[in-house]
């Protein structure tokens, strides 16, 4: 039998004194043959980023390997000096990062970050190095390589930046390739793109693949092997099919039982009562210039039209750039339209100045999809969520008092509102920020891919929690979201959007069941794991 490409035995990484377990990885083994790949699931902090780091020599200096043994094709990763590590990254081992715009260098062309690894690692001529990343970047179906050599991160798309990425990763063909997460924040056209592109290389260059994700569907697309972790040991592993449909663990279990069914589950009554959010025909076209000063203008919206019902969640789906985030930036005047009219119960807001505007925004919250970035992380968590209700006249120990309550609500402990948001989960931030939108009072909540970068636990425990806040306040629910799975459980209603235009629209049920639109079709199919079914999730506490 051929040695395989990574081997791990009885991996300890230790956590530093008084955090909250004694290591980020406890005993974990593993083995990947070449041509094969290895899924590892798991909840946050459950280790499995702190394992991909290790291998690849990038362990944050606070952490510390405490025993076990790396292998890559034979040769001992942790006895490796620097200057070792150095070559082999990129050469031997490549690493596909979740979030490209931290992974790419803002101030650098893309050609000139994958010209660096070449100069780094090889030593072809500059023209050899350009035509190999020319041809890279066709390789992984970028849209004219030539100005996308020329392009920085900011000037593509998600998907295109992190086609970027995996042309870096794979460029020198490396045996082991690891992909942490890397298609989280894409939508599912692009997440199949990518998957697919993933593939095909590895069956090119037959290099071991080592996939972190917490996407059961991409699990069932992809797995050859799952292994399962929860704080740091390995709790599961098997072949897909054992671990997915015949799981051993209790923990594996409660994991795939959060998945969230594709299938709709029965449909709640119709909301009554007159809109709380409306927009009539709301279009945005963005006005620019090219580099020889021509104007130009670009359509990003064009006549969409949708309302919002007292204690109805209203969902909006598409691909990235088919204008859902657009849309809601417009419907709660973020931005402004450039066409169409958007009401807030009975008042037209859209051309209302900021300052006859802002007394009624309390009316409209927002829950944005990360937030680390919408969180001040110099301000406490108390002191985050009693703003709002002083910005709209609340006494400051009236909002004190609503902090308190609104932690009991989102289930926090109240001693929380005196840490920062440093100190609590990615779940638990999520938990802060609908706390902080609470606390205005809104008729109207606006989640914009709320629950996208959040492991499935902790989705469901979210989506449930927006449902039972939703049923005791009687809020209206404007649900951005790229996951056809969450939509499908959370949404009384769906619309459909591509290339700006509202392309369909129905009751969830049975949009997902009788789809009209050819796109609409295309977007269902593209869904991962179509052979994984769960049974439908309760809208309740998590299992």
């Amino acid at each position: 039998m051929s040695t395989p490409i990574l081997e791990i035995h009885g991996l300890q990484v230790a956590l530093p004194p008084g955090a909250d377990r004694p290591h980020a990885v406890d005993g974990v083994s593993l083995s990947i043959p070449a041509g094969r790949t290895l899924c590892v699931v798991g909840e946050s902090g459950s280790g499995k980023s702190v394992m991909s780091t290790t291998v690849m020599g990038l362990l944050p200096r606070e952490l510390r390997v405490g025993g076990g043994r790396i292998a890559l094709k034979g040769e001992d990763l942790l006895a490796a000096p620097p200057a070792r590590l150095r070559q082999l990254r990129g050469q031997a081992m490549g690493m596909v990062f979740q979030e490209p715009m931290t992974a790419l260098n803002p101030v650098m062309t893309c050609g000139d970050q994958v010209d660096e690894l070449l100069r780094t690692h090889t030593d072809w001529s500059a023209a050899k190095r350009r035509q190999a990343v020319l041809d890279m970047f066709a390789r992984v179906k970028l849209p004219d390589p030539e100005r996308m050599v020329r392009s920085f991160p900011h000037q593509l798309s998600g998907g295109q930046r992190q086609r970027i990425v995996i042309a870096m990763a794979v460029i020198l063909k490396p045996a082991l390739l690891i992909c942490d997460e890397p298609t989280t924040a894409l939508d599912v056209t692009t997440q199949r793109e990518i998957l697919r592109l993933i593939k095909q290389l590895q069956e090119e260059q037959g290099s071991a693949v080592l996939f972190i994700t917490h996407d059961m569907g991409v699990v069932a697309d992809i797995a050859d092997e799952v292994l399962v972790m929860h704080k740091g040991c390995a709790v599961e592993q098997g072949s897909r099919d054992d671990v997915l449909f015949r799981p051993q663990a209790d923990y594996t279990r409660m994991l795939l039982a959060a998945v969230p069914s594709i299938t709709p589950p029965p449909p709640r009554p119709e909301a009554a009562g007159q809109p709380l959010l409306r927009g009539d025909k709301v279009g945005m076209v963005y006005a620019s210039r090219d580099w020889m000063g021509r104007a130009r203008e670009t359509v990003a919206l064009r006549d969409a039209t949708l309302d919002v019902r007292p204690g109805e969640t209203v969902g909006v789906v598409g691909e990235s750039g088919s204008g859902k985030s657009t849309l809601a930036r417009c419907l709660i005047r973020l931005l402004q339209p450039s066409t169409g009219r958007v009401f807030w119960e009975q008042d037209k807001v859209c051309q209302l100045p900021e300052s006859r505007l802002r007394p009624l925004r309390s009316r409209v919250q927002v829950v944005f999809q990360d937030p680390n970035r919408s969180l001040n992380p110099r301000r406490t968590v108390g002191e985050a969520i009693i703003e709002g209700a002083m910005n709209f006249g609340a006494s400051r120990s009236a909002a004190e008092a609503l902090a308190a309550d609104l932690m009991d609500k989102v289930r926090l402990p109240r001693e929380g509102l005196l840490r920062y948001p440093s100190q609590f989960s990615g779940g638990q931030r999520q938990r802060i920020a609908i706390a902080r939108a609470l606390a205005c009072k809104p008729q109207v909540l606006v989640a914009d891919e709320a629950v996208s970068a959040l492991d499935v636990s902790v989705q469901a425990q979210i989506m449930a929690l927006l449902r039972e806040i939703q049923a005791e306040l009687g809020l209206g629910l404007l649900f951005i979201t790229h996951d056809l799975r969450v939509a499908a459980q959370l949404c009384d209603r769906v619309i459909v959007m591509h290339q700006g235009q509202i392309v369909e629209e129905g009751p969830t049920a049975e949009l997902y069941a009788n789809p009209q639109q050819d796109y609409t079709r295309r977007l269902f199919e593209a869904a991962p794991g179509h052979n994984f079914a769960q049974p439908a999730v309760v809208h309740g506490d998590t299992p």
